[in-house]
């Protein structure tokens, strides 16, 4: 860059427009013209259709749960957007790293918490349709922030209502549904037998999700 004195800013400008020369702009699909004021103009175009693009899909998303439900007046009670009371503390009440509940931390824009099996299915089909990013959270927490985190848009499979868990001393298994935590998971067990147990760790609050659906309990 010159140091002429009294040229600086027009020494800057000329050698700003020389760099935006050398940059091969058909490789980003961009005219070969383009300047730098072109250039803000674009990107500013093109995350703007990006953000429509997704709020139709979310749109489209919600509209697809209520038409492939068996009940819609059912799915509609196990839908939470950041519109409704409820959507915060359900979004918050197992984040144990801090750092995800800050406002600066990429949030779904759907959390669904299904009752009933045919909802889980629903939920899936109409993600795959629409093109919506599914994060699913288990029982428990999850220090990575990967059941509830994204840097696209998504929505948050919740399994909260997902919580029976059988123990069979005979045949030393377990069937656990997998919004259960390993804490509720010890509990139970422990009140079916004295010697029996099943070695997930000593962090209670763990959703089970992460271990196995079928569980053998161990002597």
């Amino acid at each position: 860059m010159r140091k002429e004195k009294g040229a600086g800013l027009m020494a800057i400008k000329i050698d700003m427009e020389k760099a935006y020369d050398k940059i091969e702009w058909p490789e980003f699909g961009l005219p070969t013209n383009l300047n730098p004021m072109g250039l803000s103009f674009v990107l500013v175009l093109l995350f703007s259709s990006s953000w429509a693009a997704s709020a139709q899909n979310h749109e489209d998303f919600l509209q697809c749960l209520s038409l492939h439900s068996q009940n819609s007046t059912s799915i509609s009670q196990v839908i939470y957007t950041p519109n409704n009371s409820s959507y915060l503390p359900i979004l918050q009440f197992s984040i144990q790293n801090l750092r995800f509940t800050s406002s600066g931390t990429p949030k779904p824009t759907v959390i669904v918490t299904p009752l009933h099996e045919s909802q889980i299915s629903t939920v899936i089909k109409c993600s795959r349709t629409h093109g919506m990013q599914i994060r699913v959270r288990s029982g428990g927490h999850d220090y990575e922030g990967l059941s509830y985190v994204s840097e696209l848009p998504f929505f948050i499979l919740d399994m909260i209502n997902f919580k029976s868990i059988t123990v069979d001393t005979e045949t030393r298994t377990a069937w656990v549904q997998s919004g259960s935590t390993v804490g509720e998971l010890y509990y139970r067990i422990a009140e079916r037998s004295k010697v029996l147990g099943f070695p997930a760790g000593v962090c209670p609050t763990v959703g089970v999700g992460v271990d196995t659906l079928v569980v053998e309990v161990m002597a």
